[in-house]
């Protein structure tokens, strides 16, 4: 069974949309990406730091989906990151309201022995440091090496952020970032650029209106599927993150066309992510919806056309 190594953020968030608010609930990159890759079959671990304040259930909840979390330092004394947070009515933007890095703020990422020759390895959203640190305790070339990113970074540690680019095979970013990080207006002209700084393939996420993936010359497109509620967003993109790093280590190919279909297949998941707050839905979700969701996506671009 292949391997899947995950790094991010395991935290709390407190959340507010215009269908209602939380407390603080279960939440962080690292969390979304191992829920989202564990609809797949391999054996994955994370990466990550919470405080003691951290409870045992939320842990089980991991675990119980055959995420190793050997990789979790539990820092005594310490509090866990928290992000709060507070999405405009068209769900596309947010003001961030709180953000307390608290243990995340001196964490040192140490890779389980058993996970350092990790087939795939899935570089959530944190300090390129951090991400670097853990390319440096790898003892074997991944098959893949997928790269998260945010303009926070781009913006306060671009030296450090073009380093870790270098080493990896895939970067995901959205349409801003894409444009911040290139200089270029256009996502065709962005991707070209950004591949230039070392990734071979490029996805640009768009939220709402799909994703991109570039490599080369070849461009594919995935849509969102349209969905009649959209509770909260919080997490999407990491869990189309974990649906597309968790199918690529499943296969255990690394093609342009694998990757096209774990783009469908990350975009599949998130559709489900955005239904309610948190990690409720991704919690509860069942084989039965993903596969029959699948169908939707297949059915919403498939057509036939004479070209003759």
């Amino acid at each position: 069974m292949n391997k899947l190594l995950i790094v991010g953020t395991v935290a709390f968030d407190a959340i507010e949309t215009p269908f209602g608010k939380t407390d603080k609930i279960l939440g962080g990159a690292g969390t979304f990406i191992g829920l989202s890759a564990s609809h797949f079959n391999l054996k994955s671990a994370i990466v990550s730091v919470v405080g003691d304040d951290f409870p045992q259930e939320y842990i089980d909840l991991l675990t119980a989906r055959n995420i190793d979390v050997s990789g979790l330092e539990v820092v005594k004394g310490g509090k866990t990151f928290f992000w709060s947070g507070r999405y405009h009515n068209d769900m596309n933007s947010r003001d961030t309201l709180a953000t307390e890095l608290n243990v995340l703020a001196d964490f040192n990422p140490i890779v389980p022995e058993n996970f350092k020759d990790a087939d795939v390895v899935m570089l959530g959203n944190l300090h390129p440091l951090v991400q670097t640190g853990v390319l440096n305790q790898l003892t074997a070339k991944p098959k893949l090496v997928v790269l998260d990113t945010m303009n926070f970074w781009m913006d306060c540690a671009l030296p450090e952020l073009l380093d870790v680019i270098k080493r990896v095979d895939v970067i995901t970013i959205n349409d801003e970032e894409a444009r911040q990080l290139s200089g270029e207006y256009s996502l065709v002209k962005a991707a070209a650029k950004i591949h230039t700084m070392g990734p071979k393939y490029v996805v640009i996420k768009k939220g709402e209106h799909g994703a991109l993936l570039f490599y080369n010359e070849h461009i594919f497109f995935a849509p969102a599927l349209p969905l009649a509620d959209v509770f909260d967003p919080t997490g999407a993109g990491d869990t189309f993150a974990g649906g597309f790093a968790g199918f690529v280590t499943q296969q255990g190919d690394v093609s342009f066309d694998t990757l096209k279909t774990a783009i469908i297949q990350g975009s599949n998941l998130a559709s489900f992510c955005v239904e309610k707050f948190g990690t409720e839905r991704m919690v509860e979700l069942k084989e039965s919806e993903v596969k029959n969701r699948l169908k939707q996506f297949k059915a919403l671009t498939q057509f036939e056309i004479d070209l003759q």
